[in-house]
């Protein structure tokens, strides 16, 4: 995965391949980098598209899912993309679902893995502390089931973040937003293929979540990965992907 990031329109965004749109959607502290193995592994077979969400640059008066949401359907129509599916993790499924609940028909799937929406632990309880390095890595490593994906780079990344105080500002508003958004009641109107893939070692969004998400959606299958954080795309991304492709064969292109 080395694409080249595309600016244009005011959006900052990755894509490759051919076929029908799959829009990958990053979560809090996410990067495109995050999806790598996503990305290298769909875009054989799907238009692989990541766009970099407006974490840091939207006004901090609006920086909240809900314009998460209208920054997606912004994106979409600049793209000309009529359907897409949706992949989201942690936030990012967030994203999809407050999309999902305006746009319904313009989604063909939605893939949540350790998606917030419901109940989310925000990196494990707490937010890091300015200044303290070994804390942050604590609390980035409580994201994964093995600490050793909390690599030094990703460290630094979250560490930078949480030392800007107009990033750590947008940070907390959109956590604070997150967690007052409950999609709860919303869920039973999305009747499409939804997609769960959930690690059994999540301590962001637990399994109860996943549980909660497959209840109280129409048409969802979950899948567990074991010894897996909240990362799942990152920490196992063969399984991951083995799971995702057999779930999309079974449901869309079993007869192709």
């Amino acid at each position: 995965m080395d694409p080249k990031l595309i600016e244009e329109n005011g959006f900052s965004y990755i894509e490759q391949g051919e076929g029908e749109p799959l829009i990958v959607l990053h979560g809090l502290f996410g990067a495109l980098s995050n999806f790598r193995g996503v990305f290298d592994y769909f875009s054989k077979r799907f238009k692989v598209i990541i766009p970099m969400m407006p974490l840091y640059t939207m006004p901090i008066i609006d920086t909240n899912v809900k314009n998460l949401g209208r920054y997606l359907s912004d994106f979409m129509d600049f793209k000309k993309i009529e359907k897409a599916h949706l992949l989201g993790n942690s936030l990012g499924g967030h994203v999809a679902l407050i999309y999902a609940s305006k746009y319904l028909h313009r989604v063909r799937s939605m893939v949540l893995t350790g998606s917030s929406g419901l109940y989310e632990n925000t990196l494990g309880g707490s937010f890091p502390k300015r200044g303290n390095y070994d804390f942050v890595k604590e609390k980035v490593a409580v994201t994964f089931y093995d600490p050793r994906h909390a690599t030094k780079e990703l460290v630094d990344e979250c560490f930078d973040i949480v030392n800007d105080k107009g990033k750590t500002v947008r940070i907390i508003s959109l956590a604070k937003s997150a967690i007052r958004h409950n999609m709860g009641d919303e869920l039973e109107k999305m009747n499409i293929p939804t997609c769960l893939i959930w690690g059994k070692n999540d301590t962001i969004t637990p399994p109860d979540v996943a549980e909660e998400f497959k209840e109280l959606l129409p048409d969802a299958d979950l899948f567990w990965i074991d010894k897996c954080g909240h990362a799942p795309m990152m920490e196992h991304p063969e399984e991951f992907n083995g799971l995702l492709s057999e779930w999309l064969d079974k449901r869309f292109y079993s007869a192709a």
